[in-house]
Order: C-alpha cells, then sequence, then structure tokens
C-alpha cells in the first residue's frame, strides 16, 4: 500500500533558507522517532540562487578559485560526496524520508533515486547511467567521456534522510569551470537543455519526476 508524500515547492530560494526547513522537518523527525511516534517523508523541490557547497568528505582544491572569485554564495555542508553547484535552471530535490517506513536501508535508497532520475530522463530520450566508483547520473558519450546531468549527495541519521539530488535543466554550466566537480578529474558536466538543444519547461519536468519518484518509491502524494 503507497505511503504518503508530503512535497513542498519552494520555487527559487537561497541555499541557506531551503536548508533551515530541511533541517527543521529532519530533526522533527529525529525527535518523533525517539519518542516512538509517528514520522512524516517529506519532498523538498527547489532551485538555487548561485551557491557551492562542499561536502563533508570534500576537499577546498577542487575549488579552483578564491571564495571572492567565486560569485556565488558557499557553504560546507554535511552531506557526502565532494563540491558541487546550485543555480537557477536546475532542480533541486530534498528527500526527508524515514527509511524504516519504507522498508529498506540507505543503499537501496540511493539506488532507487538514481533509478527515478534515469526512468525520467528516458522520458526525454536521454539515457542516464551509473557509474562505478562516480555518484550521480551520467550521460556516456560516443567519444568515451562521461557527463554528470545529476548529482547526489545525501545525509541520513536513525534512518531519516536529508540532502538529495540535482538535476541540470538549464543550467549554467560555465559555474562548473571554478570547481572540480564532485572531485572526479577527467569528467564532464552536462544539462538537459545542452542535450536536446531547447530549454527544458521545469514544471513539466517536476511532474515527470514526482510521477516516477512515486512509482519507484510507492508513495501516493
Amino acid at each position: 500500500m503507497p505511503r504518503h508524500l508530503h512535497i513542498t515547492d519552494t520555487g527559487l530560494r537561497h541555499y541557506s533558507e531551503v536548508l533551515q526547513l530541511q533541517e527543521m522537518l529532519f530533526y522533527k523527525n529525529i525527535a518523533a522517532k525517539e519518542q516512538n511516534e509517528p514520522t512524516e517523508n517529506h519532498l523538498i523541490l527547489c532551485e538555487h540562487f548561485p551557491v557551492y557547497t562542499l561536502g563533508k568528505s570534500g576537499k577546498r582544491e577542487n575549488i579552483l578559485v578564491s571564495d571572492e572569485e567565486l560569485n556565488a554564495e558557499y557553504y560546507t555542508v554535511t552531506r557526502g560526496g565532494d563540491v558541487t553547484f546550485h543555480g537557477p535552471g536546475q532542480l533541486v530535490v530534498y528527500p526527508i524520508f524515514d527509511l524504516d517506513t519504507l522498508g529498506f536501508g540507505l543503499a537501496e535508497y540511493i539506488w532507487r533515486l538514481e533509478e527515478t532520475i534515469i526512468n525520467t530522463l528516458k522520458q526525454y530520450q536521454q539515457k542516464g547511467e551509473r557509474l562505478e566508483g562516480a555518484a550521480g547520473i551520467w550521460l556516456r558519450k560516443t567519444n568515451g567521456t562521461d557527463e554528470k546531468i545529476c548529482a547526489i549527495g545525501v545525509k541520513a541519521s536513525r534512518h531519516i534522510t536529508m540532502h538529495g539530488l540535482a538535476i541540470n535543466l538549464n543550467t549554467d554550466l560555465h559555474y562548473f569551470d571554478k570547481i572540480v566537480p564532485c572531485g572526479l578529474v577527467g569528467k564532464g558536466v552536462t544539462s538537459l537543455k545542452k542535450e536536446t538543444g531547447e530549454a527544458a519547461n521545469i514544471e513539466a519536468f517536476k511532474k515527470v519526476f514526482l510521477g516516477e519518484l512515486c512509482r519507484v518509491f510507492e508513495l501516493s502524494v
């Protein structure tokens, strides 16, 4: 039987605003679990003003310019992974899920996130793939290069998740020139707009994505 999912679409927001919302829902669920009370599964959809975030295992040297030269906000955060960029035209998704209520662990949770993205991209005639040793979803090019279209970085405590994924739709990819994305040398970054040659309708993409997510995770909105 599908579990219920609460969805919040904040639109374009500063990273700190949405992080505060994430943390509120995250710690509320942890407190509920500690009191043996029901938890809730939440999904936050948003876009961010330009911001770079460095994960807990990240290295500052993967940011190739000074903080002043970034021309964007910059935060160190508690998710896994290295450095990435968020900005307008990129769909950012933050699931605050209780994995115990969903009936699986962290590895399968990440696999299902990946599967949701792969299935969504199929509907745009794009073949997203997993890459051994590299988080996220990639498009493999005929010339042998790999370009990331979706970054994934999560945190979990007491089986409650936060942070999430970022899908490049109409993202300005020049921002990635200032970093080594996810700390992976020799890998590229792409967007749906770059691949299709036309701007993506973000609202339409959200609907497709949510449909796939609810199907893959057996959730109802």
